[in-house]
């Protein structure tokens, strides 16, 4: 049985999944975005962040064609712990001329929307085992 995607949860499955494409793109062509204000040439570390990000992405387009609520949970659950990271590293590294902007994106586009996504996939997998 495929699962029904409310549009609400279409979006927030975008906003997930907007910054595993958007990402890599800025950080292979601005080596300031992961080397430093310093740097000028893409990194090591850009390409590992770049490998991450497009993985996650291309697993998220495959769970969203197959409409599995499991998939959409875990790769959800995984950005939410992946972001918990990310902001407090981009804080403490200096890599933000914006820090206010930076929590508020991730605040509003990140951890609000994941935790009700995640409730609702989980609801929608229990109904679905009995």
């Amino acid at each position: 049985m495929k699962l029904h995607i409310p549009i609400w949860l279409w979006i927030v499955i975008a906003l997930e999944m907007l910054p595993l494409f958007l990402g890599p793109l800025a950080a292979l062509t601005r080596p300031t975005m992961i080397g430093g204000p310093d740097a000028q040439e893409v990194t090591y570390a850009a390409w590992l962040y770049a490998a991450r990000n497009l993985s996650v992405g291309l697993v998220f387009l495959l769970a969203l064609y197959l409409r599995n609520a499991a998939m959409l949970l875990a790769l959800i659950c995984i950005r939410l712990l992946t972001d918990l990271v990310d902001l407090p590293t981009l804080l403490s590294s200096g890599l933000t001329d914006n820090p206010a902007r930076v929590i508020a994106i991730f605040v509003c586009l990140y951890y609000v929307p994941a935790p009700f996504a995640i409730h609702f996939l989980w609801r929608k997998m229990q109904r679905a085992d009995n």
